[in-house]
């Protein structure tokens, strides 16, 4: 595999959640440098040493809601 993506997302209690995507991979952060350094670790801990990845892609989706003014 060269290549993994992780979905980020708003945490509603605060910080950054992110999810593997293909991959049983969740973690989390308060920071996005904590979220970064905690992607990383999990990586490592999931694959083993040849099959780590050579690029992680974090794809942040941010939903917002507007309100239409009358």
């Amino acid at each position: 595999m060269k290549e993994l993506i992780f979905q980020i997302e708003d945490d509603p209690e605060g910080g950054f959640t992110a999810r593997g995507l293909g991959e049983s991979i969740f973690t989390d952060g308060n920071s996005w440098k904590e979220l970064k350094t905690n992607i990383k670790d999990a990586v490592k801990c999931h694959f083993d040493e040849g099959e780590i990845p050579k690029v992680i892609r974090l794809h942040y989706v941010k939903d917002e809601v507007m309100e239409v003014a009358s």
